[in-house]
C-alpha cells in the first residue's frame, strides 16, 4: 500500500513522468501505468512454494546454531564441519 501511495503522489502531485517513477521504483512503465489507471489496493504476489534440501534438517541446524550462540567464538563449528556432520544424517547437498 505504501508504494502505491508514493506512485500516485509522484504522478498527481509532483507531476513526475511515468519513466521517472519507473526508474525510482524499479517497476516497468507498464506496471506503473496499470497502478495509476486501476484502483488496485496493493500488488498481490503469489506465495512461493519452493522447498529446500535443508528443510528436513532445519531442527538439527537450529539446535547447532543455538548451541553455537552460547559457546565462545573459537569453539563454533565451521560450515565444512556442519556439512560433514549432516552428510551421515542423509544430506545430499
Amino acid at each position: 500500500m505504501d508504494i502505491l501511495s508514493k506512485i500516485r503522489r509522484w504522478y498527481f502531485r509532483d507531476k513526475l513522468s511515468l519513466r521517472e517513477i519507473a526508474r525510482r521504483t524499479g517497476f516497468s512503465r507498464n506496471t506503473v501505468r496499470r497502478y495509476l489507471r486501476d484502483e488496485i489496493s496493493e500488488p498481490a504476489y503469489p506465495k512461493r512454494q519452493t522447498t529446500s534440501k535443508l528443510d528436513a534438517f532445519a531442527d538439527k541446524l537450529a539446535q547447532w546454531l543455538s548451541y553455537a550462540a552460547r559457546t565462545p567464538r573459537k569453539q563454533h563449528r565451521s560450515l565444512k564441519q556442519m556439512h560433514a556432520d549432516l552428510c551421515p544424517l542423509g544430506f545430499e547437498g
